[in-house]
């Protein structure tokens, strides 16, 4: 059975951007594969405890997982919390500039007494250092999947507490953004203040928390991946 591995980010550049591993059998757990990752490519080695795995593009919840011929095996470095598509939908990672008047008009509704736009821009500086731009890199398909899951969650949440959602978008930027340009829209409409500000916060957290979405520091002395929250699926 063959399995290829992707990996993104800081990791790609430790080894090369798609692995291809060979097993004999039907299948083996994907603990196997980091046995075997961790010998063949000894630079990868210490960055495996604070990575997750994803299989097929869904996070695996254990290293007891399947995995079987054909399986696309995607290491998860720290994401950052930053392929061109429709501007109207909901969920969006995109190369192209963000509008956020479109997400406005996207959620907004005659019902709606509040709609809360959030906009993450890229500043020029970040822990003492100067920043002159930023590249944001992301697993697209998997970023989307992902960010759809976020969307539904605060929609459930805020329907079990009594306070439905009338829209909730958002869209993620990717590739060079240079300083003031905006990497992240999230959009939430809702009756009252109140649930539309809690819902756009939840949003944000979790996206940056999960979403497979790395980002590259650019500044005077060069360039620096930045260091991410560990994903726990």
């Amino acid at each position: 059975m063959q399995v290829t591995i992707r990996l993104f980010a800081a990791l790609r550049e430790l080894a090369d951007a798609e692995l291809v591993e060979v097993f004999e059998g039907a299948a083996v757990p994907l603990a196997e594969l980091r046995e075997r990752l961790a010998e063949r490519h000894p630079a990868l080695g210490p960055h495996l405890d604070a990575i997750a795995w994803a299989v097929n593009e869904e996070y695996a919840r254990s290293e007891a997982t399947l995995l079987h011929d054909g399986d696309r095996v995607a290491l998860i470095p720290p994401v950052a919390g930053g392929a061109a598509g429709d501007p109207l939908a909901a969920v969006l990672v995109t190369s192209e500039p963000l509008d956020t008047r479109a997400l406005r008009d996207l959620v907004g509704s005659d019902a709606s007494g509040a709609v809360v736009l959030f906009e993450g821009v890229v500043r020029d500086h970040h822990e003492g250092r100067t920043v002159e731009r930023l590249e944001y890199e992301a697993y697209r398909d998997m970023a989307e999947r992902e960010m759809e899951r976020v969307v539904m969650e605060v929609r459930r949440e805020a329907e079990a507490a009594g306070c439905p959602l009338h829209g909730v978008a958002v869209h993620h930027r990717v590739g060079m953004l240079a300083v003031g340009e905006v990497a992240i829209v999230a959009a939430v409409s809702a009756a009252h203040r109140e649930e539309a500000f809690s819902a756009a916060e939840r949003l944000v957290d979790r996206i940056k928390e999960r979403a497979p979405i790395w980002k590259r520091e650019w500044g005077p002395g060069g360039a620096l991946w930045q260091e991410g929250t560990p994903v726990r699926p």
